[in-house]
């Protein structure tokens, strides 16, 4: 997440209210002539916007935004930043709770309790500081801030407006648009939601209460936080997964150890190909919830669950309601994504790119993460400013903060195996790996469960997949991520150094381990004396 730098001095209009009229804050009218309020506007701030944003400010793009509801979007407000709040509260409970893994350290600790509502505030208390930071970066630097729903009315043109809010609205125009309207989360049919014990993650945030038995459907990266959170605050869960394995998502030999540590050893079951046809909400205390299992392939009612809550984690859908896409041609796809290129061009409804109209982030579905949507708005400015940019997707790390964490770049074995047996190079993968139980680091602090795995191919060296499961695990995903963008081999990175004794090391030592046919002389860089 990128802020303000104090050395930029501000561009741009004078800095605009969170609420303006937008008669107000255009400093020239569309004269037909190829005149603009803007040289760019932003419908949604998310962390996508943000970031689009000030890297259109640094290169001298006149910027508004338009946020329908708060600064930070999804990430900020109601996902990734309020979830590791809760991840790190729970998280010292579980450890402090932990008591034959403190006393092997020598240390020994009396009953651990926790405040809920503390925790809570923890949470909701971070989000309103990393709000406040995100809007402060943009005010910096100029970029007026619009509050109101954008809808684009024609080329070049977006209107915008809030619901019984006659004083707030208008209508702008700009060079260039960028969609960043983000994403809610997914609920399938048949799931009735009461916001308290049928819930989604924008619920669970809350944390208004800690349920005894929580039912998760989905067992991705959402679903496997919030188990995290929950058993370390001592509710049981169960998770319901229509696919035929457990995090489906995941590299398979990852997800076995992710088993092995995060699942077995805890107060969790779950159930696989299943379906969750009907859920019904019950009272807290009083009425459990009910839930219907079905066969994911015969489609047959098989059992029913009674729990006191329900987790609806089956990931996210775009938000585009409202945004008028036919005004400009466009119709978005079965799911409800909007079609881009590799440019993160809109393409209308005969597959060509609309002119300088542009998506980024969930709502294009492309890589629905917060930092591939700031990714993907750097690539759009970089784009506008004529310096041709294509973002490779496969380079963009992910992670799940789970305890320990997992995190990965690139492909999973699977899919590394399958592209190969497509592309005829089938007998060229190989893979290279490495045990936190040979890690120093891990082993002094006691938490030695673990595994790097590097998926590469042996004629070229070219790096497909690194997948890491251990302490802290997201934080160093990103030596294999960079190494990717910038077209790094393992040969070159067997050369790097790192420093002893540290958690990276366990990918030092995997990139160590790769052998490839015809090894490649090291060159080293020229340093200045």
């Amino acid at each position: 997440m990128r802020f303000a730098r104090n050395w930029m001095q501000p561009r741009g209009l004078a800095v605009a209210e969170a609420t303006v009229n937008a008669t107000a804050a255009a400093s020239s009218k569309n004269d037909g002539k190829g005149s603009y309020d803007y040289d760019l506007i932003i419908i949604g701030c998310g962390v996508g916007g943000h970031g689009a944003a000030l890297h259109a400010v640094e290169n001298g793009l006149k910027t508004v935004v338009i946020e329908g509801h708060t600064v930070g979007g999804t990430c900020v407000n109601r996902g990734c930043i309020p979830s590791k709040a809760l991840l790190a509260a729970s998280g010292k409970i579980r450890e402090m709770r932990d008591e034959m893994h403190l006393k092997s350290m020598g240390i020994q600790v009396g009953a651990v309790s926790y405040d809920r509502a503390a925790i809570a505030d923890h949470a909701n208390d971070l989000v309103t500081k990393i709000r406040g930071n995100l809007k402060n970066s943009l005010v910096a630097l100029g970029v007026d801030i619009l509050e109101g729903t954008g809808k684009i009315v024609g080329p070049h043109t977006v209107s915008y407006g809030k619901v019984g809010r006659v004083d707030v609205g208008g209508t702008l125009t700009a060079r260039n648009i960028i969609i960043a309207s983000g994403s809610v989360p997914f609920v399938p049919p048949g799931i009735e939601i009461d916001g308290k014990t049928v819930i989604t993650s924008d619920h669970a945030l809350k944390l208004d209460w800690i349920p005894d038995w929580v039912a998760i459907i989905g067992s991705g990266y959402i679903g496997l936080e919030f188990s995290d959170v929950y058993t370390a605050l001592g509710s049981s869960v169960t998770f319901i997964e229509a696919m035929p394995n457990i995090m489906p998502g995941f590299d398979r030999e990852v997800a076995r150890m992710a088993e092995r540590v995060l699942i077995n050893p805890r107060n969790i079951d779950y159930h696989t190909n299943v379906l969750a046809t009907k859920v019904k909400p019950g009272v807290p205390g009083v009425k459990p919830v009910e839930i219907e299992l079905t066969d994911f392939k015969t489609k047959e009612v098989i059992d029913n669950l009674e729990v006191d809550a329900c987790l609806v984690a089956t990931g996210r859908a775009p938000y585009t309601d409202g945004l008028n896409l036919k005004s400009i041609g466009v119709e978005t796809d079965r799911r409800g994504f909007i079609p881009v290129d590799e440019k993160m061009r809109v393409l209308d409804a005969a597959g060509k790119p609309v002119p300088n109209v542009f998506c980024i982030g969930d709502a294009n579905g492309k890589l629905m993460l917060a930092h591939a949507a700031s990714a993907q708005g750097i690539s759009v400015v970089e784009n506008i400013c004529d310096r041709s940019h294509v973002l490779n997707h496969l380079s963009v790390p992910a992670a799940c903060f789970t305890h320990p964490e997992v995190a990965f770049v690139g492909m999973t074995e699977e899919q590394a195996r399958e592209k190969a047996k497509e592309q005829g190079f089938e007998d060229k993968i190989v893979v290279a790996k490495t045990s936190f139980k040979a890690n120093s680091k891990a082993l002094a602090e006691k938490e030695s469960d673990g595994i790097c795995k590097v998926v590469y191919r042996k004629d070229t060296g070219e790096i497909l997949g690194v997948w890491i499961m251990g302490l802290h695990s997201a934080d160093m995903i990103h030596e294999a991520s960079n190494a990717i963008a910038t077209g790094q081999t393992v040969q070159t990175l067997k050369y790097n150094v790192h420093a002893h004794p540290t958690l990276s090391e366990v990918l030092d030592e995997t990139f160590k381990q790769t052998h490839v046919d015809v090894p490649t002389v090291h060159k080293q860089p020229v340093y200045s004396t």
